[in-house]
C-alpha cells in the first residue's frame, strides 16, 4: 500500500537538502557557498480513517489537509440503547 491520499492524490515527493556555509554579502561577508547536496523526501501526513462513502462505511487513506477541509464525512456514532434490568 502506498503513502498516497485517495482523494487528492498527494504522495511522497523528493527534493534536496542543501548544506551552506559563509556569511551573506548583505551582512558583510563574501557570500554563501553550497558545500553539500543530499536527497531527501517530503512525506504527506496520511491517516487511515473510517469514512462514509456512497452510503457505506469503509477505511480510507486520506491526507490531513483533505480531512480538515471536509472532503469526507465520518460515519455517525451509533449509540446502543441502555439495557434495562428486570428486578
Amino acid at each position: 500500500m502506498s503513502r498516497e491520499c485517495e482523494f487528492c492524490g498527494k504522495r511522497t515527493r523528493v527534493g534536496n537538502r542543501l548544506a551552506r556555509r559563509g556569511l551573506a554579502k548583505a551582512k558583510g561577508g563574501v557570500g554563501i557557498k553550497t558545500t553539500g547536496i543530499n536527497k531527501r523526501k517530503f512525506k504527506p501526513n496520511i491517516q487511515r480513517v473510517r469514512a462514509e462513502i456512497n452510503g457505506s462505511v469503509r477505511r480510507v487513506k486520506i491526507c490531513t489537509r483533505c480531512l480538515k477541509s471536509g472532503k469526507i464525512r465520518k460515519p455517525r456514532i451509533r449509540v446502543r440503547p441502555a439495557q434495562s434490568s428486570a428486578s
